[in-house]
């Protein structure tokens, strides 16, 4: 694609936009809920069981606490400070099977979300980690979906704004193209061949058989290439019950979920919650219905004052606002830590056991002590 065709493409798909431009034009509208509150984290309030509301930088060790036992997948939290043999036992010991997931506790679009197939990937993974992660049982359900839901403090019964089925980024094989040629060619993946060329280095030149679907990434996330259907129809009175019962402890946020079906779930049956996403969770549904950006606008900004209404709701119940200090000092230190997660999540690959033989001849491996030596000496 040229430089004409990326401009064209990038024009007519908002939704592909920087967040910075996206969110630039209602900006004023945040800025005036902030002036009201008298505070730049006057959200903080909107969901008390969680680090910062949920806006940025909480555990999901947070959220899982206040959830149903039993709602969300088999979870084991690991230090990098932890030896690999102490993690093999860990996982060993909690029951786990291949395939599990691994991802950052403290994470966002899908930064080193990985699949793990075996013990020696996990090695890998645990190498590469410089934060706590999350060891999780895979979910075979085969219906991934996105629930915002929104409650007021003092009100039994809450609203569910969206819902939208999440679908993987994948390719079909036809049985003569690579790889390779099959990820330059599929539009969805035009803007992210770097990042997936990475990723999938081992099987570049693999030739996928007639109709094999191969999957590019895991994570569902737009942000990495998922595509987001909605299901607004689907929202009812049923609906809205199961995520009351599940929502004791939350009032503003975003549900993914994998069920069998949204009529199993609204029956409170056969689903796992993947991750509850607090106050700075996105709204997916306007990604998802195709709203125009003016219109996804609209929804941005009266989820905010929604936003806005729970937290002075419950501010005036006496759960306090975040100083200016403690806001500021959290907001620098999560954003950092996600800075490198997305360099990391942009590097790290699995490597096979042929790849790692080629890499210790070309750069045979020196004691730790021998390089810290060299790095100080240098």
């Amino acid at each position: 694609m040229g430089i004409v065709g990326r401009g064209i493409y990038y024009l007519t798909h908002w939704e592909v936009w920087h967040w910075f431009v996206k969110y630039i034009i209602i900006g004023p509208a945040w800025l005036w809920f902030c002036f009201r509150s008298k505070s730049l984290w006057f959200f903080t309030p909107s969901n008390p069981g969680i680090t910062f509301g949920g806006f940025l930088g909480e555990t999901k060790r947070d959220s899982y606490r206040h959830l149903p036992p039993g709602s969300y997948p088999k979870s084991i939290y690991i230090s990098p400070r932890s030896t690999f043999p102490d993690v093999k036992s860990d996982v060993a010991a909690n029951g786990f099977r291949f395939p599990f997931v691994v991802k950052p506790d403290v994470g966002m679009m899908g930064f080193m979300f990985r699949k793990i197939e075996s013990f020696d990937q996990l090695r890998q993974y645990h190498a590469a980690m410089r934060s706590d992660y999350i060891v999780q049982e895979y979910s075979e359900y085969p219906v991934e979906i996105s629930v915002f839901y929104y409650r007021f403090p003092g009100e039994a019964k809450g609203h569910i704004s969206g819902v939208v089925r999440k679908e993987c980024m994948s390719v079909i094989g036809d049985g003569t193209s690579t790889l390779r040629q099959l990820i330059i060619n599929y539009p969805r993946a035009r803007f992210r061949t770097k990042e997936l060329f990475s990723k999938h280095s081992g099987r570049l030149d693999d030739i996928l058989e007639k109709d094999q679907e191969f999957v590019l990434s895991d994570a569902l996330n737009l942000s990495r290439g998922g595509r987001l259907v909605s299901l607004e129809r689907e929202i009812d009175d049923q609906l809205i019950r199961v995520f009351d019962n599940l929502s004791d402890q939350f009032y503003y946020g975003r549900y993914d979920i994998k069920c069998t079906s949204l009529d199993d779930l609204k029956q409170g049956k056969n689903f796992t919650i993947l991750e509850y996403n607090g106050c700075g969770g996105e709204p997916h549904h306007v990604y998802g219905d195709g709203s125009s950006f003016f219109r996804a606008c609209w929804v941005l900004a009266s989820h905010w004052h929604a936003l806005y209404r729970i937290s002075k709701l419950n501010r005036d119940k006496g759960i306090k606002v975040w100083s200016h200090a403690e806001g500021a000092a959290h907001m620098r230190k999560a954003l950092a830590h996600f800075e490198e997660l997305k360099r990391l999540d942009h590097t790290f690959t699995f490597k096979t056991e042929k790849e790692k033989s080629i890499s210790r001849t070309i750069f045979p491996p020196v004691s730790e002590w021998a390089f810290q030596k060299n790095i100080l000496h240098s």
